[in-house]
């Protein structure tokens, strides 16, 4: 996909987000670009967003779904060569897989056209956001493993609840996928930082 193509599509993403959420259940306030798009201009295989949502951070596990969210990907049509990565509002959008964003909507501002001029112009990393520190960092890996690791025993409850009973057993077994990718994602991501000192979190 030409950088091009790929910047016109978060555009066009932006612009959808700036309108009545097709899903009133699902607040979302924010969606950030990372990865590829934000370095030097090239020909891209995908396009990285987070998508914030105002819910709270126990309901936003990392690489999980929040209820409601496939139905607005679909409404806002939010597929590939977008991927989406879910975020609460609670808790900063950067961790180790998202790193240095850069907002191009939010709900109280509406749509970022100086982050999106930026990106037209292959200048991504004049509107990317600082990096946090090594504790900062570490701290919040922390915050989102306890998450994760909650979310996995309740997705493991609900698939053994659910095994021997009539009915479809896949979206149960999807849920407890996603909920044990995001788990040992963030477990490998800590475990190279071990010996780094965990601290306060960034208000951001």
């Amino acid at each position: 996909m030409k950088w091009s193509r790929g910047v016109h599509h978060l555009e066009e993403l932006a612009r959808r987000c700036d309108t009545p959420s097709p899903v009133p259940m699902l607040p979302v306030v924010g969606l950030w670009a990372f990865g590829d798009l934000l370095g030097e201009p090239c020909d891209l295989d995908r396009v990285q967003v987070a998508v914030v949502v105002d819910l709270p951070a126990a309901d936003v596990p990392w690489l999980d779904i929040p209820q409601g969210g496939q139905h607005w990907a679909q409404a806002v049509r939010l597929r590939e060569p977008l991927v989406p990565y879910w975020r609460s509002a609670a808790l900063p959008v950067w961790n180790h897989h998202i790193s240095r964003p850069a907002l191009v909507w939010d709900a109280e501002s509406g749509i970022r056209e100086s982050t999106l001029a930026a990106l037209h112009d292959g200048r991504g990393t004049d509107v990317r956001a600082d990096a946090p520190t090594p504790p900062q960092l570490r701290f919040q890996l922390d915050t989102e493993l306890a998450i994760s690791l909650r979310s996995l025993r309740r997705n493991h409850r609900a698939y053994d609840d659910k095994r021997w009973r009539p009915g479809k057993l896949e979206p149960v077994a999807d849920s407890l996928w996603r909920a044990t990718d995001g788990y040992l994602d963030l477990l490998d991501a800590i475990a190279p930082a071990e010996s780094t000192p965990a601290g306060p979190r960034d208000s951001r």
